[in-house]
């Protein structure tokens, strides 16, 4: 088995991988929306179409899990793509509670005239990265997207000396009780 990265006895949380894949995606939503500020679509809904056109997700549910969104708010995205003549929906022939979602040639031509916008983002943004580093950082990422699929989402309990002590009760003299409850 090989030597774990991390020890509890000197971790450092801004060095840690949760830690930076967070900072990131945080600073990179607001340039992302930023970016489709003046576009006829949100981010947002882009990336609904490119799920769609990349076949990543056939479903409002597929995508809300895709996007890590709640299935409401991808409902009220897919409304707004579907009245735009972007996507249609189709009611599954094997399960009729099933949705599938299509995109329609306009959704298609707008995820494609759209994309230049992310895709210029992406070359700025790894501009200092050679071709090897980027390729290898989304290897990396990629493979850590598949280790977390099959990580449990149940805690490991932890052994009995990593149990944090529990907290001693505060005793309150009791002629402050009085007067607290008076």
């Amino acid at each position: 088995m090989p030597k774990p990265f991390y020890d509890a006895e000197n971790f450092n949380g801004c060095r840690s991988i949760g830690y930076l894949v967070r900072r990131c995606h945080n600073k990179l939503m607001p340039r992302a929306e930023a970016l489709f500020a003046d576009a006829e679509l949100t981010f947002s809904q882009w990336v609904v179409l490119m799920s769609l056109r990349d076949k990543d997700a056939d479903t409002c549910a597929d995508i809300a899990r895709h996007m890590n969104h709640d299935t409401g708010a991808v409902t009220r995205l897919v409304d707004q793509l579907e009245k735009r003549g972007l996507v249609a929906r189709t009611r599954s022939t094997a399960d009729r509670r099933v949705v599938h979602l299509k995109l329609l040639p306009a959704g298609k031509a707008m995820a494609k005239a759209l994309s230049p916008r992310i895709v210029d983002f992406w070359n700025r943004v790894l501009g200092d990265f050679s071709h090897a580093e980027a390729a290898g950082l989304i290897k990396l990422l990629t493979r850590l997207d598949q280790r977390l699929d099959v990580e449990p989402l149940a805690p490991i309990k932890p052994a009995k000396k990593d149990v944090m002590p529990k907290a001693r009760k505060k005793v309150v003299p009791k002629a402050r009780r009085k007067k607290a409850t008076s």
